[in-house]
């Protein structure tokens, strides 16, 4: 009796002197992290450092290597003590040389990654517009045995409606309809070279592909207007089985650790610059989340892994591996949501990918978010697209997450070439990223009742097709739906 009315006593005194610790509310919760992310974030200092110390981060390269070892240091500096490289082996794709010639005269161009190890054809050009499907089926054998110019956008004048697709997939298209040889067009200003894949499937394709300057590309289709054009393109490249490593650094959920947030950023990046954009400032962000996570001593209720994906540039090649292992271990299931950040920065809203139960969820975190800083906008929107690295997680019908970026426009002239270095990073926006960032990603991961749930096969197919999808991924191979 005189324990328990000691204790009772205690409780009041405590009470009394105001020991007792008050709950943290929402928006306190959220003015501590971004009081901390502004005074402290290292998304910036870390790209900065990781692109002068190890340069371009090319999957299945030493710097490549090194990228993973770097980041996989970061995570345990910042306090995570479960961290792993999730290695797996693929076939990748480095280049060699390239010669491209036009009626005999040299032509500045890049090779597209996965074409031939070897090389050298020699055939009439055809202006094939835009590269679709419908610019081939208007005259289909039109390149047959010939060489196929295509523009890597939508010219202007082009008929309104049409949807452009991925260069792997013009790629494709050009590979059905029998040519032996493509030259995409870019669409940036001043001779700017574009790389990147050309191959759907991560596999070398059968014909080379290269990339050739706005400029050039459209005097030849002035040329082409009034008369002929042949080009010779010569190629040597590589392609070596390698071994590459996703990185993973998990933080256990306090109440529901069988359910996984998964954020991701891919590490990779082409071999022309150091893929500053592309994607340092979404897996530096990534990082910096994960940083913010630990500094901030947030423990939600569901698990969260952060993951550096490696691959993605020659076919998404990480995701896919961690995709399959999870379903190999029977524990896709537990994978409730991605958040991939590819290109993105100083979000202004979110776009939520899926079959929504509960659109508010994001709206009211995005306003809680907004609360904290009236630059984010609270955009919102329910859509879904392809080629990076949460595609092989939608389509196994989990919900994914990703960001409106407010980014400068002029940067993404530099998008897979040989400009995309660290002067085009601003250290302003990637902080951005990793105050809003943390903010949705522990909303989300501490939910009560998370706003979306594992589509079924079915509501995946739909999804789909309402997102226009279908078709780029039966030329992709992904579509795994019979008809």
């Amino acid at each position: 009796m005189k324990k328990q009315l000691f204790i009772v006593l205690t409780a009041i005194l405590a009470v009394s002197c105001g020991e007792t610790k008050k709950a943290e509310t929402q928006a306190e919760l959220f003015a501590r992290i971004d009081s901390e992310i502004k005074q402290n974030a290292k998304g910036y200092s870390t790209l900065k450092e990781a692109s002068e110390t190890i340069g371009h981060r090319l999957t299945g390269s030493e710097n490549g290597a090194k990228a993973e070892e770097y980041t996989y240091n970061k995570f345990k500096e910042y306090g995570f003590e479960d961290v792993e490289y999730q290695s797996f082996e693929v076939e990748a794709w480095s280049r060699g040389t390239v010669s491209v010639t036009i009626n005999e005269e040299p032509v500045k161009a890049v090779t597209l990654g996965h074409s031939p190890v070897e090389a050298m054809v020699s055939g009439e050009i055809v202006d094939m517009g835009n590269g679709l499907e419908v610019d081939y089926a208007a005259k289909p054998d039109a390149v047959k045995d010939k060489i196929a110019l295509v523009y890597i956008s939508i010219l202007e004048g082009s008929p309104e409606g049409l949807s452009n697709l991925h260069r792997s997939e013009k790629t494709a298209l050009a590979i059905k309809y029998g040519a032996k040889g493509i030259i995409i067009i870019n669409q940036v200003d001043n001779g700017v070279l574009l790389t990147g894949t050309a191959s759907v499937t991560g596999e070398l394709i059968p014909i080379p592909a290269v990339c050739i300057g706005k400029e050039d590309g459209m005097a030849l289709k002035e040329t082409l207007k009034e008369g002929t054009a042949s080009a010779t393109i010569e190629m040597t490249n590589n392609s070596d089985m390698i071994s590459a490593r996703n990185v993973v650094a998990t933080l256990p959920g306090s109440e529901i650790p069988n359910e996984i947030i998964v954020i991701g950023g891919h590490l990779d990046s082409w071999d022309l610059a150091t893929g500053a954009i592309d994607n340092g400032i979404g897996s530096f962000a990534v990082l910096d989340i994960a940083r913010a996570f630990k500094a901030n001593n947030l423990q939600p209720k569901r698990t969260v892994k952060f993951v550096m994906f490696m691959g993605e540039e020659q076919g998404l090649f990480g995701s896919r591996h961690m995709v399959a292992e999870a379903l190999k271990e029977g524990t896709m299931d537990q994978i409730k949501y991605m958040m991939n950040l590819d290109m993105a920065g100083n979000p202004i809203g979110m776009n939520a990918g899926g079959k929504l139960d509960n659109e508010a969820f994001f709206t009211n975190l995005g306003a809680a978010i907004q609360q904290q800083d009236s630059i984010y906008k609270n955009e919102f929107s329910n859509r879904s697209g392809l080629h990076s690295d949460h595609q092989p997680f939608m389509l196994e019908g989990v919900p994914i997450l990703s960001v409106h970026s407010n980014l400068d426009r002029s940067i993404y002239g530099c998008y897979h070439s040989d400009c995309d270095d660290f002067d085009l990073v601003n250290e302003e926006h990637m902080t951005n990223t990793s105050r809003f960032g943390t903010m949705m990603l522990y909303g989300l991961a501490n939910a009560e009742t998370l706003p979306a749930t594992k589509m079924d096969s079915e509501t995946t197919k739909e999804f789909m097709i309402k997102n226009d999808l279908k078709e780029k991924l039966i030329i992709g191979g992904d579509w795994k739906w019979e008809e």
